[in-house]
């Protein structure tokens, strides 16, 4: 019997002894000192804009990686009708996002276009050194430098130009991220995406067209003009939604390039999973919004369990649907009622610009600019984008309202009767019932601050479409009905 037991107790050690060899052999390339770790070769870096990303590393082993970054300086769209000169890292706003491993040695290229105006550096907040490699990369237009570093921390980091002065390289676009993934990488998900916040700073307001230049004095305020993702108003939606399938997992790697703004992740409709807070190790699970400062970033993983629009945002609401904050995940397949009933209103979800609404008869007036000579059909144009960000949401987008709540526009009696009261409802807002089409209403339309020749283009828009009577709507109308008040 004490044979027995002696027996028993060896072959108990011998398995424990075993089993701790293999979790150590297992876990051996994690704590590995990276320093340590053996170049097997040398690749060249796949850069991708966004919102897309490289081929995710595997199980790759270390290597030397070769990256070529070229910065140009180009007039891009920040909203329908705004420009604004962007400063990047690859032609993209946010940069080109850059995939590595613990361990790589990574040889970076930054070459300024000789056509650029500025010089320019490159900080990476995944580099171990002086300045992150900017006092290594300060390069002048038409020149390049190169640096290399090893890749020593897992974790998803940001990258900016840090020269002087560094605000205004950073406020201008020059932001993007790079992932370090661990050996053997991060568990494999159906679908990745790239999302960068930014915010930035013009002479002209939110939505005031034309080549809009940067403006220091509101970015020293921290008195953003837009906020948005991926570097201009739109940039997630319509032909540029990001999708999924039903069942699916979806990866975003979020960034927030500022320079000044804290952004409060969300998306609407979701729950994340995980989040790997700070883009670092520590994994929190069943978030809902997650803070990302400037120049922080974070990786949010969930599955898609239902079909339909789900809504990115900076859940500092007045800078998704005022500023630009806002992005649209498409998710295609079956619906599941027993999870959600899948009844949903269109509209509610839309970016709403720079225009300010108040309650009805406050007080508040707007100083009209001087009104331009457009034609009949440009006049229409503008008041489709003013009517998608101001109207849209109740009135809906075929002008036909929400049945009980808000009116139709389309084949309107009450605005087809008596054009300046149609006007003094834009004007100074609208209280109490109303009959429209033989139905009785009593909601409250606020009072939108819109200029006369703003004014008169939505309502032209509006009495041009639907079949309504095809009123050409005038500055000079809208000012006749104000002076009269």
């Amino acid at each position: 019997m004490k044979s027995f037991n002696l027996t028993l107790i060896i072959v108990c050690f011998v398995l424990v002894v075993s089993c701790g060899v293999n979790d150590a052999s297992k876990d051996g390339a994690a704590l590995q000192d990276p320093t340590t770790i053996v170049i097997e070769g040398t690749m060249e870096a796949e850069l991708t804009a966004p919102p897309f990303v490289p081929a995710p590393v595997g199980d790759r082993p270390a290597k030397k990686l070769i990256v070529n970054m070229e910065i140009l300086e180009e007039v891009g769209a920040m909203a329908d009708g705004v420009e604004y000169v962007y400063w990047t890292f690859g032609g993209s706003v946010p940069g080109s996002f850059i995939r590595t491993r613990v361990g790589d040695e990574v040889e970076f290229t930054l070459s300024n276009h000789p056509e650029n105006k500025l010089p320019h550096n490159i900080d990476l907040h995944a580099v171990t050194g002086p300045g992150g490699g900017a006092t290594s990369s300060f390069v002048a237009p038409g020149h390049e430098k190169v640096f290399s570093f090893k890749t020593l921390n897992p974790g998803l980091y940001v990258y900016h130009c840090a020269t002087a002065p560094v605000g205004m390289h950073i406020a201008n676009g020059m932001y993007g991220l790079i992932l370090v993934e661990p050996a053997g990488g991060l568990p494999s998900v159906d679908k990745e995406y790239y999302i960068m916040q930014g915010d930035f700073y013009t002479k002209g307001e939110n939505g005031e067209p034309g080549l809009q230049p940067f403006d220091m004095q509101k970015a020293v305020d921290e008195d953003a003009d837009y906020v948005v993702f991926n570097g201009k108003v739109g940039a997630l939606t319509g032909d540029g939604v990001i999708t999924a399938n039903v069942g699916e997992t979806v990866r975003l790697y979020v960034g927030n390039g500022g320079p000044n703004l804290t952004s409060s992740f969300h998306v609407i409709g979701e729950i994340f999973d995980n989040v790997h807070v700070e883009g670092g190790d520590l994994i929190n699970k069943n978030v809902q919004t997650t803070s990302i400062p400037a120049g922080g970033a974070a990786i949010v993983d969930f599955k898609v369990d239902v079909p339909g629009t789900f809504i990115l945002v900076d859940h500092a609401i007045f800078r998704a649907f005022n500023k630009g904050a806002l992005g649209m995940l498409k998710v295609s397949g079956e619906e599941d009622k027993q999870i959600y009933s899948g009844e949903m209103q269109e509209g509610i979800y839309n970016p709403e610009g720079g225009t300010i609404q108040t309650m009805p008869d406050d007080g508040s007036t707007v100083v009209s600019a001087p009104a331009t000579n457009k034609s009949l059909s440009e006049k229409i144009a503008s008041g489709k984008q003013i009517y998608t960000q101001t109207c849209f949401a109740c009135h809906q987008s075929e002008g036909q309202g929400i049945p009980n709540a808000f009116p139709p526009l389309a084949k309107s009696d009450y605005l087809n009767a008596d054009v300046k009261r149609a006007i003094g409802s834009v004007l100074n807002g609208l209280t109490g019932e109303i009959t429209v089409n033989g139905e009785k209403y009593n909601s409250i339309m606020t009072k939108q601050t819109l200029t006369d020749e703003e004014i008169a283009d939505v309502l032209t828009y509006v009495y041009n479409s639907w079949g309504n009577n095809k009123t050409n709507v005038t500055p000079a109308m809208v000012s006749e009905v104000k002076s009269s008040h």
